[in-house]
């Protein structure tokens, strides 16, 4: 499994912003086009290897919403989306996050103290996103039962660990060698 994922990755351009070696894949920027087969073969790793017993899955936008999509159409449990928009709705939680190209405020809506959660999304690299989303979620009194990063890049989830004490599960572990994507690992090896 996971085969067309691999080739997708092993085939992403790499951009420069800045120090920071950014790969361009479907998979965390919906470009180029994203085929169905690789949002099932994601949905299905994630359906075997995650805790689903969950009341929600919440996924950060943007690139975590396909994510969220797809396994929501897997496992019949609704999904609730981090936006980059405020909408000012009773109990809204404001959260800043910096990652390795920027920074940004996300606001977290309709999610209620006890519920459990897998948190999904795109990438962890850095750690930013997630280490400030993971704190706000336990601070809003939420059981995060998986969080769940896709593509593990660098030291991310080792800094995610330290920073919060939670285990992150990936799908892919990669690195970006000599500007290339290299995969180091999926959670099938």
């Amino acid at each position: 499994m996971l085969k067309e994922v691999k080739k997708s990755l092993e085939a992403s351009p790499i951009v420069k912003k800045g120090d920071y070696n950014y790969f361009v894949n479907p998979i965390s920027d919906g470009v180029p086009a994203i085929d169905p087969i690789i949002l099932r073969e994601l949905s299905l790793s994630v359906y075997k290897y995650a805790n689903l017993d969950v009341d929600k899955i919440v996924a950060v936008e943007a690139m975590g919403i396909h994510l969220a999509t797809a396994l929501s159409l897997v496992t019949d449990i609704p999904f609730v989306v981090i936006r980059k928009r405020q909408y000012g709705l009773p109990g809204e939680k404001e959260v800043y996050q910096k990652t390795g190209y920027g920074s940004s405020n996300l606001y977290v809506n309709d999610l209620h103290e006890g519920e459990k959660i897998l948190l999904i999304d795109d990438v962890v690299s850095t750690g930013g996103t997630l280490i400030a989303l993971i704190k706000t979620l336990q601070d809003m009194g939420l059981d995060l039962k998986s969080v769940v990063a896709i593509i593990d890049k660098g030291e991310g989830k080792k800094i995610v660990k330290e920073e919060t004490g939670i285990d992150v599960l990936s799908i892919v572990k990669i690195d970006i060698i000599d500007g290339k994507v290299v995969i180091e690992s999926t959670i099938e090896d």
